[in-house]
């Protein structure tokens, strides 16, 4: 497995809040799907509400 550090932003009640996180993961897809997964149960957003910016290795 591999780290990939992901950076993007997400929808709050201020507009648009930054984020990166590091995530263990075979692929880039899956480290895509895991940050999906992540924020949208921490935070109650949709898919939509989420915009990934890049994902690094």
């Amino acid at each position: 497995m591999s780290q990939f550090t992901v950076t993007g932003q997400f929808k709050s009640r201020d507009g648009y809040s930054p984020f990166e996180t590091t995530i263990d993961a075979e692929n880039e897809n899956v480290a895509r799907e895991h940050v999906y997964s992540q924020l949208g149960s921490q935070h109650g957003l949709k898919r939509s509400e989420i915009e990934l910016d890049e994902v690094s290795a």
